[in-house]
């Protein structure tokens, strides 16, 4: 059923809404868009629900106000702060030789029900990384396939249920439901790869404005997923600090400034002339050599912390293409070459995520990754399977299906139209309809007379020969 959807991106700089659903075609249609600033939140974590509750209320509000469509589905972002992931796999028997979707729920939940999940905690995602059937080598999709036993290896995604329930708080009272859960770096992660990406592995890094989190991909699977509780406003701290100025001009350096590139011969004698905390009317200079120096040793900090966790958990082997940046920090200058050297010349990229076109907002900034993502997993029609927060199998709706279908349609209209071609040609003298230009003539009919005159002047010809 094609439903109205609210997705909402707790963010720890900005609240982000959208309202959409799918048109006619099973394309996106953006419906209504909606920005306010966070408060409450403090590294993705909800720290006022009062405050919270406002920032989601208003964000909505925004959004609402472009279109009359009862919301009908909520889904919002979980941040990695409070999740955990382990691994898990289940096999059940196949009692009429095919698989449906009913055998790929039932080997899911029994994965599922095999896990050992800590108490204070909720499922969030069960993502199968690979399907087996009997005997076989690992299978993307198993559904209408053959086989007697059906085993699935998976990737469990669980949040505390304390946060869980304390977003659920916020947005009741904001007037509203939360139906779904979608973990903050698989959002970003559907958003910004691409399906070779995706198949092969790599590791997608969004640096955010106070947390950064990671998310890898292998086989078009999710995989493993991490967070570390710093962010691109650690910098603006940092030269606050360091600097002693107001964190207003902080940002505005670390903007303006901010480039990681720049040699020492370049940075030379430059300075830059900077307020007084307490002393606003007062100004002193500092050397541009400095300031990068300061940038610097705080984005090689958070680049160093993800490589490290990477290593940790085993996953830096198999990173496939290699690590995708997104998120506010990856406008920064340089931090590609940088990201290069800390990840072992592994390849990576700055990108930013699918641009849904829409007459309300731009997608494509690295800021919307975490929205872009919601909609696509809500509204994608070509999805994997999965178990989502509420344990229900996400089924695949492949619009190639339905294109085969509109074909058969489309074929049995021409069909109908030539007949009807054929009907005006055979009518073509009562219709008024010339034949002049066919050049596969219909043959006149005979009447009884005719048919007579053709053998009695066969039979005379016979006579003659003989």
């Amino acid at each position: 059923m094609n439903k109205t959807l609210l997705a909402i991106d707790i963010g720890s700089s900005n609240i982000t809404a959208v309202i959409a659903r799918n048109n006619l075609d099973y394309k996106i249609n953006i419906l209504g868009t909606g920005t306010y600033k966070s408060d409450g939140i403090n590294k993705g974590v909800i720290s006022n629900i009062e405050l919270a509750s406002k920032s989601i209320k208003e964000a909505v509000s925004i959004a609402r106000k472009n279109t009359t469509e009862q919301i009908e589905s909520t889904v919002v972002s979980v941040s990695g702060a409070y999740t955990k992931g382990l691994r898990s796999s289940g096999s059940v028997n196949v009692p009429n030789g095919l698989i449906t979707e009913n055998e790929i729920n039932q080997v899911l939940q029994m994965a599922l029900y095999n896990a050992t999940i800590i108490p204070e905690y909720e499922v969030v995602h069960v993502v199968p990384i690979f399907f087996k059937i009997d005997d076989s080598a690992d299978v993307e999709n198993p559904l209408n396939m053959n086989g007697s036993r059906l085993e699935v290896s998976v990737y469990i995604v669980t949040a505390k249920k304390t946060a869980l329930t304390n977003i659920k708080s916020a947005f009741k009272m904001a007037n509203l439901t939360v139906n779904n859960f979608v973990l903050d770096s698989y959002a970003t992660a559907i958003a910004i790869l691409d399906e070779q990406q995706r198949k092969f592995g790599a590791t997608v890094i969004n640096l955010g404005a106070t947390t950064t989190e990671f998310a890898c991909y292998k086989g078009s699977s999710l995989i493993y997923n991490g967070f570390i509780p710093v962010g691109s406003n650690h910098i603006t701290n940092d030269l606050s600090v360091m600097l002693h100025t107001p964190p207003i001009a902080a940002e505005k350096i670390k903007t303006e400034y901010g480039d990681l590139l720049k040699s020492d011969e370049e940075l030379a004698n430059k300075k830059v002339r900077t307020p007084r905390i307490g002393d606003e009317k007062n100004s002193s200079e500092v050397s541009l050599e400095y300031i990068q120096t300061i940038i610097h040793a705080r984005v090689e900090e958070v680049l160093t912390l993800v490589r490290n966790n990477l290593k940790k958990s085993g996953i830096h082997e198999s990173l496939g293409t290699g690590i995708v940046i997104t998120g506010g920090m990856s406008k920064l200058i340089g931090i590609k070459e940088l990201a290069t050297l800390i990840f072992d010349n592994l390849p990576v990229k700055i990108s930013n995520p699918v641009n849904i076109k829409n007459g309300y907002m731009s997608f494509d900034d690295p800021k919307m990754a975490t929205i872009v993502g919601l909609l696509l997993y809500s509204l994608e029609t070509n999805r994997n399977f999965e178990l989502d927060s509420n344990k229900n199998l996400i089924k695949k709706r492949k619009i190639v299906e339905q294109a085969a279908t509109k074909t058969q349609t489309e074929n049995y209209s021409e069909s109908i139209a030539a007949a009807d071609i054929q009907k005006t040609v055979l009518n073509g003298k009562d219709k008024g309809v010339s034949d002049e230009n066919d050049s596969s003539k219909l043959l006149p009919k005979l009447t009884k007379k005719d048919k007579n005159t053709g053998v009695k002047r066969l039979w005379n010809a016979i006579t003659e020969w003989f």
